[in-house]
């Protein structure tokens, strides 16, 4: 079998100690409170026993990646390693979920900042992070090491020895591991030799840490490069409230609260990655509207696919499990094997229905599933399991249930000392239960039996109106636990049963794990085409997510050209919060006008209107409808967000510094397809410095064709409008409004435009200047993106020429009255 060339092939020289540093070449890096774990491995100095184990071995609980943005919940590994000398800056990375056997391999070319590394790693949550033991030297640990251990304080940090970190070795796991379906990505990576040394790295350091090795052509393998999404750092992502809340960290009130109503677990991971990082290809992005369109028109597809979707396990975990070969065969692994093989069975029996769902569907997305699932490898799984397993066999919650289940899961007549094994185990069940009536007869006590999986059978009662003899249980009830009127205990002669009991169970599992490992052995080489219904499910449950989203508030589907334009926008998050429609707002920005300036009070709204611009945009980028009666975005590549002022004792910041320094990542990763939301810049030192900073970066962003909000209260930065065409004045006025049935008051904050600065800084010919621009843009614009029958095209024209001919009106008006002032 090819697994066991695999097993041999990292068996050769094997030496747990020898995997990682020495501790005592990098524990100093590790000595403050408030910085990551440095690991004790096997065979440094003071290391007893074996390797501590942060790392679930075997614990493979189910939990949505929706709650996981904090290390409890983590379960992905990820090495990094950055090239030497010249080739340094290009990163090479390997990442690895112990929950979903896919290997995602990234390398590019990083700025000194390092921030696309920063951000990958904080979209993957990480458990754990591997880097050369080179990187991390006493003392004098490289700038990228510095950053990962200041940026993930609470990730566990292990240094592997550099030799690890072999290409060539990476590229002969890739070729062993790689299922069939993904070979391509051979051709991707065989050039890229630093994701391909941390890829050798990781699956190493994961046959030590797990004590188990994946199956030969069992892993999917994909390579991800930095292009492929928008690249949304960490700081926008907390600023934005993203996936998590700044207030209470377990509050729904986040855009993935929003958005998620998906029924799986990989649904909510698939959504919460998305946000993330959204797409920039609009063709994907308009495919994903497209069916969510569709689910939206066809009530019956809706309602029949939710109902379908929610009924699946976590695939991925089960994937995970399926592919991975013990190195030690124990009870607890031929229980869980059986359980694995009971889930298998149960989501293949769902597939058909799935089928079925899908089958008139119209889009293309949903037709590309549909014939994905007409797979036959899902029949061919199902009726070699059906085989061994019996058809009643099906997976239940509850303990003594999915006991049972396992148990009798393999039919009879197949192994016959299983028969006699399942017989034994059928009479002590049996024997307890009698023994439990006659201790209710002697008594005269309401018993019953119950099971745990912590004590095994016990007995129960509950005693109303019953006055106990010297008011206390029998002294043979041992182990009795109270809750109000109920009793838990247990006797002597029952433990003794439950031995035995126990004693039998593990004859039926290690029978049954021999059954099961034969059929698995058959089932193995198709069991790829779980990828394909992982991927299906975990689509369609977004999707589905996204079109729920849409039903419970009024939502638009968003077009994109090389505009923002929002009509009516609203806060999603707001929304949800206050149960109704928030103020509506209006935003408008185009390369003629890309650098927006909002000025208002305090408590106008500034900051909800600029974080609103940001949500939306990610929302019609992950291909989500929107919050508005009409909706245009240009892609955005990266979303830059600088909002709030603080100062951080943890880094020696003040305020001013972190200003600074926020400023200055945003001015050295800028592109002309970015999106920056700036709100209050140079609050953190005085008026004239500040003012003199903003003015510097407005000045450098607009060299830029990026899309810009900066909200200020410095009114002297109005005057760039008189300088530079392409900026535009806006100011958040609050209305006050009085209810004339009720008598209640509200303040209402709406963007109008800033009038008075427009008279007050321009000249007539600085005026004349930019009513010429303005048409320009706005024909250049129609020309690029007009959909407008001819009718409607004249007269938007029309309405064009005469917004024009009012402006150099009002520029003449001006230079009147400068002729009348001489």
């Amino acid at each position: 079998m090819a697994s066991g060339q695999f097993h041999h092939s990292l068996r050769l020289g094997r030496n747990n100690s020898s995997l990682f540093a020495s501790t005592s070449d990098s524990s100093s890096h590790r000595s403050r409170g408030g910085t990551p774990k440095q690991r004790r491995t096997p065979g440094s100095a003071g290391a007893t026993g074996t390797h501590p184990a942060r790392t679930p071995v075997t614990d493979h609980t189910a939990t949505s990646c929706s709650s996981a943005t904090t290390t409890s919940g983590a379960s992905v590994i990820v090495a990094v390693v950055e090239g030497r000398g010249l080739a340094r800056g290009e990163i090479g990375m390997a990442s690895l979920n112990l929950k979903y056997p896919e290997l995602i391999l990234s390398q590019f070319a990083d700025t000194g900042t390092y921030a696309k590394v920063i951000t990958k790693i904080h979209i993957l949550v990480p458990l754990e992070i591997l880097m050369p033991d080179t990187a991390s030297e006493k003392g004098k640990g490289t700038k990228l090491f510095n950053l990962i251990t200041e940026n993930f304080p609470g990730v566990a940090f292990t240094a592997i020895q550099r030799k690890y970190f072999n290409e060539r070795k990476g590229l002969e796991y890739i070729q062993q591991l790689c299922a069939p379906e993904f070979a391509t990505v051979l051709m991707e990576v065989q050039a890229k030799y630093y994701c391909l040394a941390a890829a050798a790295a990781l699956l190493k350091y994961l046959e030590f840490i797990q004590n188990s090795v994946y199956a030969a052509k069992s892993l999917k393998v994909s390579f991800k490069g930095s292009e492929q999404t928008a690249m949304i750092d960490s700081a926008s992502a907390a600023n934005l409230e993203l996936v998590v809340n700044n207030r209470d960290h377990r509050s729904e009130h986040t855009l993935l609260g929003v958005l998620n109503h998906t029924k799986t677990p990989g649904g909510a991971r698939r959504l919460r990655s998305n946000i993330l990082e959204p797409l920039v290809d609009v063709d994907t992005i308009n495919i994903r509207l497209d069916t969510i369109r569709e689910l939206l028109q066809d009530e019956e597809l809706f309602f029949g696919l939710k109902n379908a979707i929610g009924h699946f396990l976590d695939i991925d975990q089960l994937l995970s499990v399926l592919v991975q070969i013990p190195k030690q065969e124990t009870v607890q692994v031929a229980e869980a094997k059986i359980t694995h093989v009971i889930q298998l069975k149960h989501t293949l029996d769902l597939v058909p229905r799935l089928r079925m769902v899908l089958k008139n569907c119209k889009t293309t997305l949903l037709k590309a599933y549909y014939t994905s699932l007409e797979d036959n490898r899902f029949d061919m799984i199902l009726e070699q399991i059906k085989m061994v397993i019996n058809d009643d066999t099906t997976y239940l919650k509850g303990s003594l249930n999915m006991r049972t289940q396992k148990c009798y899961a393999v039919r009879p007549n197949i192994n016959e000392f299983l028969d006699i094994a399942r017989r034994a185990y059928t009479e002590i069940v049996d024997d307890i239960a009698g023994l439990v009536n006659q201790m209710g007869e002697r008594y005269g006590f309401p018993m019953r039996t119950s099971f745990s999986t912590a004590r095994g059978f016990f007995i129960q009662m509950k005693l109303e109106g019953v006055v106990l003899p010297e008011g206390k249980l029998p002294s043979e009830f041992i182990k009795v636990t109270k809750h109000k009127n109920n009793y838990g205990f247990t006797i002597a002669d029952l433990m003794k049963m439950n031995d035995r009991c126990d004693e039998a169970l593990r004859e039926i599992f290690h029978m049954s794990y021999v059954v099961i490992c034969q059929l698995l052995s058959t089932i193995h080489e198709h069991i790829h085409c779980l990828y394909k219904l992982s991927d299906a499910v975990s689509m369609l449950d977004m999707l589905l997510s996204l079109a729920n989203a849409c039903t419970i508030s009024d939502y638009v589907r968003p077009e994109f050209t090389d505009t923002l334009a929002i009509k009516q926008g609203r806060h999603p998050i707001l929304e949800r919060i206050v149960g109704q429609q928030p103020i509506s707002n209006n935003s408008y920005i185009s390369e003629g006008s890309n650098f927006v300036i909002i000025t208002g009070p305090n408590m106008s709204g500034k900051s909800t209107y600029l974080k609103q611009v940001a949500l939306c945009q990610i929302m019609a980028q992950i291909g989500s409808f929107v919050p508005a009666e009409y909706a245009s975005f240009r892609v955005a590549d990266q979303v830059f967000t600088r909002i709030g002022v603080d100062d951080d004792f943890e880094t020696n910041s003040s305020t001013f510094m972190l200003e600074m320094k926020e400023i200055s990542y945003i001015i050295h990763n800028v592109s002309d397809r970015s999106l920056i939301i700036i709100d209050e810049l140079g609050r953190g030192t005085s008026a004239e410095e500040g003012i003199g900073i903003c003015h510097s970066v407005c000045e450098f962003l607009l060299s830029h064709k990026a899309f810009t909000l900066f909200a200020t209260h410095f009114m002297e930065l109005c005057q760039l409008e008189s300088l530079y065409p392409n900026v535009e004045n806006q100011h958040m006025e609050v209305q006050h409004t009085r209810s004339g049935d009720t008598g209640t008051e509200s303040y209402n904050p709406v963007v109008i435009d800033h009038e008075n600065c427009n008279r007050l800084f321009f000249d007539p010919e600085t005026q004349r200047q930019r009513a010429v621009y303005h048409l320009a843009t706005r024909l250049l614009q129609t020309a690029r993106n007009s959909r407008l029958d001819p009718d409607s095209l004249r007269m938007y024209l029309k309405g064009l020429k005469k917004q024009y001919e009012a402006e150099l009106q009002a520029a003449g008006q001006l230079a009147f009255i400068d002729t009348e002032e001489e």
